[in-house]
């Protein structure tokens, strides 16, 4: 297949470039910030992009046969620096919905250009689409949240809602936090239990809605290659936990204590409205994958846990 990633710099793009070109594919990486990207196969083709229009890449779509759009500012940070010192002021939280809104439009505009149209689009999403819950178990038929990252989500998931009436097979997959040792949340989340300090969040109640890196790839690879995949899909394992479970869990697996909470205040004195990263969360179900076929590797935290930590 010709694959292009749209966005594709980050943990997951560099994943599935690296992925698809082992097994032969030809994949096109198009983002903002190529020097980002040093490290993908010599067979993958890195593209410049301005973030906003077709210019660049946008010829490229006619000898496509998919589009994976990962496009957009990002939300918690890629390393400690941004995750505990660039809050979420006014103007980078325009920057978030902004740049999701104009990737899609630019996709949705090269797509409409294009002589042969991609069979499929992979539209990223995240959880954060349902909102703060309690201890409800959501799958893909649960109502949209009402807070900043829900309407994040609606919009970055219609930004490329045209195409379905182009031909194009449209998958929105709508992703939990994605539990990688190479970068994301997942290694400031194991930090306090390194130092021996680690403990529930807030009120450790917060749900949980997790995935291994690997059913992460492997699950986006199974949408994209089934012509019956097509809609929303929670990309989640099967058994989502609480914030109190989680930290019980990796202090179990890394040998550690599990005795020092972290304050709900205190986050939110340090991350401002970020802190609804940590302290809110969602118990997402991933109903359609399953019912689609997808086998899951990890589907328990324990063994997820057990195969990054013992590494």
């Amino acid at each position: 297949m010709n694959i292009v990633i749209l966005g594709g710099s980050g943990l997951v793009g560099q994943a599935l470039a690296g992925d698809w070109a082992k097994d032969g594919h030809n994949v096109t990486v198009v983002c903002r910030h190529p020097e980002k990207v040093p490290h993908l196969a010599r067979s993958v083709e890195v593209l410049r992009w301005d973030g906003q229009t077709p210019s660049g890449w946008g010829d490229r779509l006619d000898r496509v046969d998919a589009v994976v759009n990962l496009a957009g500012e990002t939300i918690g940070g890629n390393h400690l620096g941004q995750i505990f010192l660039q809050r979420w002021s006014a103007e980078k939280k325009e920057r978030i919905l902004e740049s999701r809104i104009n990737a899609g439009g630019a996709l949705v505009e090269a797509i409409r250009a294009a002589r042969r149209k991609p069979s499929v689009l992979l539209q990223m999403s995240a959880v954060g689409v349902y909102g703060p819950r309690a201890d409800e178990e959501l799958d893909e038929n649960a109502p949209h949240g009402t807070d900043f990252l829900a309407k994040v989500c609606v919009e970055w998931e219609r930004s490329t809602e045209a195409v379905e009436a182009m031909g194009v097979r449209r998958v929105v997959v709508r992703t939990g936090l994605m539990l990688s040792l190479r970068g994301g949340m997942f290694p400031v989340i194991l930090l306090p239990f390194r130092f021996l300090v680690g403990g529930p969040l807030g009120s450790g109640r917060q749900g949980f809605s997790w995935i291994h890196a690997e059913d992460h790839r492997r699950a986006l690879r199974f949408l994209l290659e089934n012509p019956q995949a097509r809609g929303v899909y929670n990309l989640t394992a099967p058994e989502p936990v609480s914030n109190a479970e989680l930290g019980r869990q990796i202090a179990r697996a890394l040998r550690r204590p599990y005795w020092f909470p972290t304050p709900a205040f205190l986050l939110r004195l340090v991350l401002g409205e970020k802190a609804t990263l940590v302290l809110d969360g969602q118990r997402v179900v991933p109903k359609r994958l399953v019912e689609l076929g997808y086998p899951f590797r990890h589907s328990t935290l324990a063994a997820a846990l057990a195969d990054l930590l013992r590494r």
